[in-house]
């Protein structure tokens, strides 16, 4: 009779386990999340200066407990003055779509670790010259639940490849790999 009821314990432990929410901190599958980067910066030097805005807004999909398909559009602004006498302000504006994936590590947990890969389309403005530039990129992240809804994002370098071309030049390709701190975004998401 011991035996009996420990079994059916068990059994009701177990079925109660692995019935739960998961609605906690972190993420699981069929998750939906709106996902936002923001990047500012500013340099100033004698004379010269420049300033960028770029604000990246996206939706996501957990297809599985540990991978998410991303979609986001990106914004950006500038101006820079290179401080020579009788120099203008030159403009800088830019509109982009990104479509990625990435897998996180612990994604259950308040704090993962992701890698991603991505493809980007970019059209920038720089006074008249247009630019388009097409970027594969695998970048890599951190993120962290602050609670059951919202997390802190940071995503940096990784490996990368673009290809730019802009009107009445021929196309530029670049190869970059960076791990280091200098291309680091910050960004929220928010579990729906």
């Amino acid at each position: 009779m011991k035996k009996i009821i420990l079994s059916a314990l068990a059994v009701c432990a177990f079925t109660f386990a692995s019935a739960q929410d998961k609605s906690g901190a972190g993420l699981a599958s069929g998750n939906i999340v709106l996902a936002g980067d923001v990047s500012f910066n500013s340099s100033a030097k004698a004379d010269a200066k420049s300033s960028n805005f770029m604000l990246s807004p996206g939706l996501g999909y957990m297809m599985s407990d540990n991978l998410m398909l991303l979609g986001q559009v990106a914004i950006s602004s500038g101006t820079a003055n290179p401080g020579t006498p009788g120099a203008v302000d030159s403009k800088t504006s830019g509109l982009g779509l990104n479509a990625g994936v990435r897998y996180f590590f612990t994604p259950a947990d308040k704090f993962s670790l992701s890698l991603g890969g991505g493809l980007g389309y970019n059209s920038s403005k720089v006074d008249e010259a247009k630019t388009n530039t097409l970027a594969l990129s695998v970048p890599v992240g951190l993120h962290y639940f602050m609670n059951n809804n919202f997390a802190i994002n940071a995503t940096w370098g990784g490996l990368g490849y673009s290809s730019s071309k802009t009107d009445g030049s021929e196309a530029t390709n670049a190869l970059s790999l960076g791990l280091n701190m200098s291309s680091i975004s910050f960004g929220l998401l928010y579990k729906l």
